[in-house]
């Protein structure tokens, strides 16, 4: 019986020991949100602001530009995919990564090919342990993204679109992420990017029965499509930004949640442990003392015997 609860201790010391481990994982990844919250705050006034210049070029001028243009038989389409560097995340690489592939599916059931983009390691392990051919990855960032990484995910889709699909171009980019709602939701979501639609060009959705948002007029100097080929670039780096900032979130959210699980399931193992440790212990006690009042009793009917 003492094997046993030595057995017990040695269990709950190792649960302690992992517990500590993931409340200090949790406590890292709560502080890591606040700060991806802010990050995903101050981009938004940059982004909106030329998401609002686009508009006033794309719609004040009648300039056709590749990046803007609907091709009319698509036939390849770009997706980038932006998943975790790490795990202990939840579902949150997985959840992307089917949203993934259910677009995928969707674009060659148009009867488009599918031209993949990663961002992350755990995107780029699935895809490279069933085979598939990726055209870039990226990997290093998926917690702490910075501009200079949005710029350097964006160049390769940007040059993509504006290839010829007869050099390995792309007719379409889209873009799949997860989208930081709160603390507990985070949705992986599937966004278009290029060419831009038209819900992109005329802005934020509006209420139903709101006025629409009456745009400057401007004189572009040199030319509308000089401004379009500095803005457009701009503009879909902003976008993808956006995109590693709101993943970024959701991946510290995901975390914490897991971390948090994964420490209270810790808690209710100890106690189990502890409560099996303790009735182990009871039965020891008892069996040493019913072998010390067996023990007496035989003792007391040998010397009533010899008397």
């Amino acid at each position: 019986m003492g094997a046993q609860i030595r057995v017990y201790k040695r269990r709950i010391k190792s649960v302690t020991a992992t517990k500590k481990i993931t409340k200090a994982m949790e406590m890292i990844a709560a502080s890591r949100i606040i700060k991806a919250q802010r990050q995903v705050e101050a981009s938004t006034p940059y982004a909106s602001e030329l998401t609002r210049a686009v508009t006033a070029v794309a719609t004040g001028s009648n300039t056709r530009h590749p990046l803007t243009t609907e091709a009319e038989s698509p036939v390849r389409a770009a997706i980038l995919l932006v998943t975790s560097d790490r795990g202990l995340a939840g579902g949150y690489s997985s959840n992307a990564i089917k949203t993934a592939e259910a677009l995928r599916e969707r674009l060659t059931a148009e009867g488009k090919e599918v031209v993949q983009y990663v961002v992350g390691r755990k995107g780029v392990a699935y895809y490279t342990f069933r085979e598939r051919k990726l055209a870039d990855t990226w990997t290093g960032f998926s917690d702490s993204p910075t501009y200079a990484d949005a710029k350097a995910v964006a160049g390769p889709v940007i040059d993509a679109v504006l290839r010829d699909t007869a050099e390995g171009g792309a007719d379409e980019l889209h873009i799949v992420f997860t989208e930081f709602v709160s603390m507990m939701t985070q949705t992986p979501v599937d966004r278009r990017l290029l060419p831009l639609s038209l819900d992109e060009k005329a802005g934020e959705p509006r209420e139903q029965g709101a006025k629409a948002e009456i745009l400057p007029l401007y004189d572009f100097e040199p030319s509308a499509e000089d401004v379009l080929d500095a803005l457009l670039p701009r503009y879909v780096e902003s976008r993808v930004f956006n995109a590693l900032l709101q993943s970024a979130a959701s991946e510290h959210a995901a975390r914490r949640r897991a971390m948090k699980s994964a420490t209270d399931n810790a808690e209710e193992l100890i106690k189990s442990l502890t409560r099996l440790a303790n009735a182990a212990r009871q039965a020891d006690i008892t069996q040493e003392i019913s072998e010390i009042v067996g023990g007496a009793g035989a003792l007391a009917d040998a010397n009533a015997g010899s008397d």
